[in-house]
């Protein structure tokens, strides 16, 4: 075998078709989308909301305990246990 008799050129590639372009430009937007979503969950992006959220957390906290202040609360009308007869 002699190099003359090996083809070493390139494969006739068919074009893509306008449905194979399509395909792949909608997973290379489907995998950019992917990524934003993975870096908006790692990555905090608004100090003042999660200040708001603190905040309202400890509102949330002085209101409980005067709420526990009071004391406990009273049960409305708690209905007496049946006892139940054992027959032998």
């Amino acid at each position: 075998m002699s190099a003359a008799d090996l083809d070493l050129s390139p494969p006739e590639v068919p074009e893509p078709t306008f449905f194979e372009s399509l395909l792949r430009y909608g997973l290379l937007l489907g995998a950019i989308f992917q990524l934003v979503c993975i870096l908006a969950v790692i990555m905090p992006f608004n100090k003042s909301y999660e200040q708001e959220e603190s905040a309202e957390k400890s509102e949330m906290k002085a209101g409980d305990q005067s709420k526990k202040a009071k004391g406990p609360v009273p049960q409305a009308r708690q209905k007496p246990k049946k006892e139940s007869k054992k027959k032998r």
